[in-house]
């Protein structure tokens, strides 16, 4: 096994803490943006988790695995689970006024971590440092081989054609950043000011999951490279809305007889 695979799990973490650690002394990231985005996101993945137990075998039968409802089966999931349940408890820490408009950023990127950072990179990075080891060892080397090689062929690459492995896996994460980012952004913004249109614009979001299944009719190259065009288009929109919104918010601000909210400003439209 090639120790270049370690680069993905430490790049990852390292991008997804350290957009943490940057918006908490930058900006503001507290304690519980934190805790909301954590319950949120695992939330919606326990319930992804029950839901495919019981229905994906059923369901992939049904459909005799056709990859478009499969697709829209996963899409779907996304979009209810962890889009609108990541609204949801936005939602509910914004009547209780322990979720600004100022967070939404913070709760973004807090989504980010827990999928990318944590629920994916550290236990990766753990399962590789620990097939690395044992391989290494006289001991152990034979058996340990086969089984990681009948699994993950791909780890034992040469460089030349791992390399390009590693920089698309890493392109995947970034464009999950990206996504669970703008999703979480344009919760907050709903949750915040009571306008459902950044809700509709986040649920869709959630569709990106709808490529899944096509990534090897696709090619790894023109899946990666399509998920990461379009959660780059979402986060985009989703900061245009976010300094349009800064900007009513602003104007509003300038006429007090037009606005009675009053909200704070901050950590809108900086990314």
């Amino acid at each position: 096994m090639d120790p270049l695979y370690f680069i993905t799990p430490i790049l990852v973490i390292c991008i997804t803490f350290g957009l943490v650690v940057y918006w908490r002394l930058k900006r503001r990231f507290t304690a519980g943006v934190l805790i909301y985005s954590f319950a949120a996101y695992f939330a919606a993945i326990i319930l992804k988790y029950v839901l495919q137990a019981l229905t994906l075998s059923s369901y992939a039968w049904f459909v005799s695995s056709n990859p478009y409802a499969l697709g829209a089966y996963l899409g779907a999931q996304t979009v209810v689970l962890e889009v609108f349940g990541a609204y949801l408890v936005a939602r509910y820490a914004a009547s209780r006024g322990t979720l600004l408009l100022m967070d939404a950023v913070a709760y973004g990127l807090g989504l980010a971590l827990w999928e990318n950072g944590v629920l994916i990179s550290i236990p990766l990075l753990i399962n590789y440092v620990a097939y690395y080891a044992l391989l290494s060892s006289p001991s152990t080397h034979e058996a340990v081989y086969t089984l990681v090689y009948t699994h993950y062929p791909q780890l034992f690459l040469p460089p030349a054609q791992a390399l390009p492995l590693i920089g698309f896996s890493v392109l995947e994460r970034i464009a999950s950043i990206m996504l669970h980012t703008a999703w979480g952004y344009l919760a907050v913004l709903a949750a915040t000011s009571n306008r459902k249109l950044y809700l509709y614009v986040a649920l869709p979001m959630g569709l990106a999951d709808f490529l899944v299944p096509f990534e090897g009719m696709m090619g790894l190259p023109m899946s990666e490279t399509t998920l990461f065009i379009i959660a780059s288009l979402f986060l985009t929109i989703a900061l245009i809305l976010g300094s349009k919104h800064k900007n009513t918010i602003a104007a509003e601000g300038e006429n007090p007889g037009g606005s009675p909210s009053g909200r704070p400003l901050s950590g809108l439209g900086q990314l």
